[in-house]
């Protein structure tokens, strides 16, 4: 079943004593949509509202008294109020700021009800003087499939059952790793997923990732508030996914001739949309987890899948026998990223990677994980430990001795010095178990 895990998360909101209206938030072609519509087979009765249809837009903006709104909602629908459990979901909301602040009443005035909204482009409104109730609504991030949801997706139901389990079973690494590989390749894109899953090839994919491309490329206007910005945009999107998981520099961006202000404000627009994210480094190894935003940032893109397709990495890919040994390793960076962003719903979720504060110096860990009041740095490598100096220059500053390693090799814990001497355990974590990560540093 496709988005497993966010219904689930869904389910625990609906049976919240204090439920506020929920505002998704994702971009596009991610399965906002179609999630919601498998959430509402949990309730009585469903209303589904688009706002980019005229007649469903025109209900919200008539100035009538709230109560009438909701009767009128019911009869448009052809429901009844004391129908059962009902859930409305407005989807497209962007398209009308006055259904956007009519969800404080429906958190005040109408606690029975279950409200969702949604929208394709509502990341990029949030600049133009259209908030959202302050304290009266809550929000949810939806992200690409996570490999979990990927077994799911591909019929390997058992499979996925198992990593349910306290302990993954040893016996079953070879499947997983095999698994994740794909998953790796292809990354979590539904429409992607429910192809290869009824049997497309993955050669056979080109054109629909280029299509989900030009449909990210298609709304570009209405993002931009220029015709100049829509320049900016545009070809940052041209370029995103061939350098996605690599430092980027917003001077001349993409072999341009962008100046870093004006490419650095198209950045800034895009990651709203969650097409993208700029990913800081942190010089401390405690937290708070603060990024370092004079530094360049590596350009994390909204799918590892669309950085295999445009850089034409798809056989490499299947054929290597190491996923770190695609593209540098940028590759298994990326995706171990992506599955740290779909292992939480938080819209405060954030990526950070570490650098050393000194000159010369090239230690780099390639990302910090808060947990229980401490920076965990996590190395996606393979190698010997004696290998991971970067890792062990962040150990020997950090107020702690607890490191993570994510790689291709089976499940285990290591007790291990860094070069100069400080005790510290490794926790040797296999891609198919990044999900899980604060699940396995608590049996720590």
């Amino acid at each position: 079943m496709f988005k497993r895990e966010i219904l689930e998360e869904l389910g625990k909101w609906k049976n919240k004593q204090f439920r506020k209206p929920l505002v998704i938030r994702g971009a596009r072609q991610v399965g906002k949509t179609t999630t919601i519509n498998m959430f509402s087979e949990q309730f009585d009765q469903y209303i589904y509202l688009n706002l980019e249809k005229e007649e469903e837009r025109q209900l919200f903006e008539q100035n009538y008294p709230f109560t009438d709104l909701i009767t009128n909602l019911f009869i448009y629908a052809g429901k009844r109020r004391n129908g059962g459990t009902t859930l409305i979901f407005i989807d497209e909301i962007q398209n009308s700021p006055k259904a956007i602040a009519l969800l404080r009443y429906f958190y005040e005035e109408a606690k029975d009800l279950f409200i969702i909204t949604a929208g394709s482009l509502l990341e990029s409104i949030m600049d133009r003087k259209i908030s959202f109730p302050v304290g009266r609504v809550e929000y949810m991030a939806i992200h690409p499939c996570s490999f979990k949801e990927f077994l799911y997706a591909t019929n390997n139901e058992l499979l996925a059952a198992e990593m349910e389990k306290p302990t993954v079973p040893a016996f079953l690494h070879n499947q997983l790793t095999a698994q994740f590989k794909k998953y790796a390749t292809i990354g979590g894109m539904p429409e992607i997923l429910k192809l290869y899953a009824n049997g497309t090839d993955i050669s056979s994919l080109d054109t629909v990732y280029d299509s989900l491309i030009y449909s990210f490329s298609d709304d570009v206007e209405k993002y931009a508030v220029s015709s100049a910005q829509t320049t900016y945009i545009s070809h940052i999107i041209d370029h995103a996914f061939a350098l996605g998981g690599t430092k980027i520099t917003f001077e001349k961006f993409g072999n341009s001739e962008y100046r870093s202000r004006e490419m650095r404000e198209a950045f800034r627009i895009l990651e709203k949309t969650m097409l993208i994210r700029l990913v800081y480094p942190g010089i401390s190894a405690e937290i708070p987890a603060t990024p370092s935003l004079t530094r360049k940032p590596r350009l994390h893109v909204l799918d590892t899948g669309f950085i295999n397709h445009t850089k034409r990495l798809m056989g490499e890919l299947v054929f290597n026998e190491n996923i770190g040994d695609t593209h540098r390793g940028i590759i298994a960076e990326h995706i171990t990223g992506q599955e740290l962003l779909a292992s939480n719903f938080s819209i405060s979720n954030k990526l950070n990677f570490w650098v050393r504060d000194k000159k010369e110096s090239s230690a780099e860990v390639d990302y910090i994980l808060p947990w229980q009041g401490r920076l965990i740095p996590i190395e996606v490598k393979s190698g010997s430990i004696g290998k991971l100096k970067s890792l062990h220059q962040f150990i020997d500053y950090a107020p702690h001795n607890i490191a993570v390693r994510v790689y291709q090799g089976e499940y285990l814990v290591q007790k291990a010095k860094t070069i100069a001497g400080k005790e510290f355990t490794l926790l040797n974590l296999p891609f198919y178990l990044v999900h899980r990560i604060e699940q396995e540093l608590n049996k720590l």
